[in-house]
């Protein structure tokens, strides 16, 4: 059976978000006091328009030597990146993941976010359902009390 990104793999949740013209010691401030290495950027309206990551902060913001207090998240996220739904498969979601190298990615439906997956989550969720494989195999194999 395929997992489906929610509820299987992340919850339906509420997902912080930031304007495209936060700055992005805002942005910072925000992802540190939240614990999240990725934060949406929403335009007024509240529909995403791009995602900003650690790696966005190092590699456009300090290594290039910009003003965090002065550049916008609009400035320097990804605008339009590649989301989602919440019905797609785990499997499907791995291989874009892994094949793009992204670590996170929004969950949206009607425009708006309404999760976000990492590739922690979707390998956690891989390594769950091959464990629960591998206790059927041995079951139907070895019968109920293998390993009892």
């Amino acid at each position: 059976m395929q997992l489906k990104i929610i509820p299987d793999v992340v919850p339906r949740r509420n997902i912080r978000t930031v304007k495209e013209s936060t700055s992005i010691l805002e942005c910072a401030k925000l992802m540190t006091e939240i614990h999240v290495a990725a934060m949406i950027v929403v335009n007024d309206i509240g529909k995403l328009i791009g995602i900003l990551t650690e790696r966005d902060l190092v590699q456009r913001v300090l290594a290039k030597g910009l003003d965090p207090v002065k550049t916008t998240c609009g400035a320097i996220m990804t605008a339009n990146p590649d989301t989602l739904a919440p019905d797609d498969g785990a499997m499907d979601a791995l291989e874009l993941m892994t094949s793009r190298n992204y670590r996170h990615l929004p969950v949206v439906e009607d425009g708006r976010c309404v999760a976000m997956v990492s590739i922690r989550d979707l390998y956690a969720a891989a390594k769950a359902g091959l464990e629960e494989d591998i206790r059927e195999t041995e079951a139907f194999v070895f019968g109920d009390r293998y390993g009892a």
